[in-house]
Parts: structure tokens; sequence; C-alpha cells
């Protein structure tokens, strides 16, 4: 009798074992969303370096960073510079420099694409095909937004580090419509500003003048002054000058000019390719410089800055690339 009883205790308890066990076995999953206890001591994980958390780290309300490109007389980068061979001025008075950085950082890229009536045929297939080269030579982490424009600006693709997906995204597009050239480039500016890393960059592939947008040159100029986003220009010309062609160039001159950037103008598929992979060279071989202007004062004016370089000993002269200043206002990023 008391055999059996220990028998029917020790099947009691292994059936509750077992029935834990099953218990355990279907739980579902801890995600990371779900909350997990308090640790007082411990330390949040630093973010990657050139991701968000930097931004968050230098966004200050008096601090203007710029974006510096450096070559020499043959137009090659030059990279390796150290702080000390860098001055900037702030309305002709000399700044401290206190960030500096050499480091080849991923940047947050817009591509902003003429699809319109005049990019049909080779134009745009050309282009296609150095945009497949440009990916090839960038940063395996920058991020993407595509923003294609003909008679209006719409954003194709939203941040995606998948290339694949940018340039498939582009296979099928078809080329109709006028050109909302400056549309684009403020949906295009607003889009980077809010991407993950502190680079931003905007690269326009397109053949003519804006014939079709609500902003207008002065508005996106003078949001261009207000960012830190650099505009390079691709300019995808037909054989032989006509003052429309002209009118496109001066343009994108401007607007890339006003930013730190450049623009190209193309007529070749073998100019295309090398120019594509020029700009991808270049957003890899940048200085970032940060200063705290002296005596700032969020007064909304137009404040001039000029970075100069002093080549090593035993370099020939090189030349400085930035954007043109900044506009002294409260909260800027």
């Amino acid at each position: 009798m008391k055999f059996e009883r220990r028998v029917q205790v020790s099947l009691l308890v292994l059936a509750c074992f077992a029935f834990a066990l099953l218990a355990n076995l279907v739980q579902p999953p801890t995600f990371a969303q779900q909350s997990a206890p308090q640790q007082p001591a411990a330390q949040p994980t630093p973010p990657p370096t050139g991701e968000l958390g930097d931004d968050t780290l230098l966004s200050n309300s008096d601090l203007v960073t710029v974006t510096v490109t450096v070559t020499d007389t043959y137009g090659r980068f030059v990279s390796g510079l150290e702080r000390s061979a860098f001055s900037v001025t702030d309305e002709k008075v000399p700044q401290e420099i206190t960030f500096f950085s050499d480091e080849d950082a991923p940047v947050s890229l817009g591509i902003l694409f003429d699809v319109s009536g005049s990019m049909s045929g080779d134009k745009i297939n050309r282009a296609r095909e150095a945009l497949a080269r440009f990916v090839e030579t960038s940063h395996e982490r920058d991020e993407y937004f595509l923003v294609g424009f003909n008679d209006r600006a719409q954003l194709l693709l939203d941040r995606t580090r998948n290339s694949d997906s940018l340039l498939s995204k582009l296979t099928f597009i078809q080329t109709k419509g006028q050109t909302a050239l400056y549309d684009a480039c403020y949906l295009g500016v607003e889009k980077v500003m809010r991407g993950a890393h502190r680079k931003r960059a905007i690269i326009v592939i397109s053949d003519g003048q804006d014939n079709n947008s609500r902003y207008t040159f002065t508005e996106v100029r003078r949001l261009l002054k207000e960012s830190d986003v650099i505009i390079y220009s691709v300019g995808i010309l037909d054989q032989g000058a006509n003052s429309d062609s002209m009118a496109g160039e001066s343009i994108l001159t401007e607007l890339s000019g006003v930013s730190g950037g450049k623009y190209f103008p193309v007529q070749t598929n073998a100019e295309m390719n090398d120019i594509f992979e020029r700009i991808a060279l270049e957003l890899r071989h940048q200085y970032s410089i940060s200063y705290r202007p002296s005596n700032f004062t969020a007064d909304g004016k137009w404040h001039r800055i000029k970075v100069k370089v002093a080549p090593p000993r035993g370099l020939p002269r090189l030349y400085v690339r930035s954007r043109e200043g900044y506009y002294a206002t409260a909260n800027r990023r």
C-alpha cells in the first residue's frame, strides 16, 4: 500500500513537471519593445559613428558645421590633413575649431531624377547606367532617397540602404511632362535633413531649367543657405548650346555653388560615368569642421564664413570648397 502511494506521488510530481515544461515551451517570445527591468547601473549604448547620435551630440544652436572638400592643382582629392592645417573665419573674425573629422563617413543622399519628356530615350538610359556606377563606388552604409520630377516632384523611394531597390525603381519609369526642378530640390532637402547621417547631400540629374514648380528659385536658394545639404548637379546636355540650356546650366551652377557642391555638364557616356564616380569619391574624402561663433546672437542675419587650408611643407597649393555661410537662427541643426 505504501509502495502504491509512493508511486502515485511520484507520478503526480512527474505530471506537474511535464505541465510546467510544456507551459514554458508555448510561452510567446519576448520582443525588444517589451519593458525590461530597470538597471540603475547600466549605461546607454553609444550610437555608431556617423549615425543619428552624432547629430544629437553636435546639435547646439550656436554650433556651425561645415563640410569641406580639398583638392590639389590637378583636381585630386587631398585627405589626411590635420586640424591645424585649417582655419575658419566668421565675418572675417577667426574662430576656434571645436570639432574636426576626416573619416570616411556615410551620407544621407537624395537622388533627384528628372523624368520629364525631354529626358526620354538615350538620356535617361545613360543616367541610369552612370547612377549604377556611382552606387558601386559609394559607402556601403549610405542611405538613399529617390525623388522623381516632371510636372510635379514625387518621393519614389524613402530612406533605404538597398541600392538594388534604388536602381530597379528607375527601370520602369516613363518620361513625360514638364520640369518641376525647384519643387524637387525643396522636397529633397527636407527629406535628407531627416536622414540618419550627419553628412547630407543631393544629386540632381536633369537636362534643363524649371518650368512647372510652385516654389521659386529664390525660395530654394534660401533653403539651401539655411541647411547644410550639399548639391551636386549633373546637367545632361544636347549637342550645341541654346538659350534654354544655358539658363538651365546657370541655375544648376548657382544652386550647387551656394551649397558648397558643384555643377557638372555632361555630353558623352564616358563623361557621365567619370563624373558620377568623382562625386562618390568626393563624398568619401571630405572633412567635417565645427565651431561655435564668438559672440553668437540668434538675430537671423546671414554670416559669411571662409575656410582656408595651409598645405604642409612640400605640398603644392591646395583648393578648398565649402558652403558660403549660414543664417544665425536658434535651434539650427
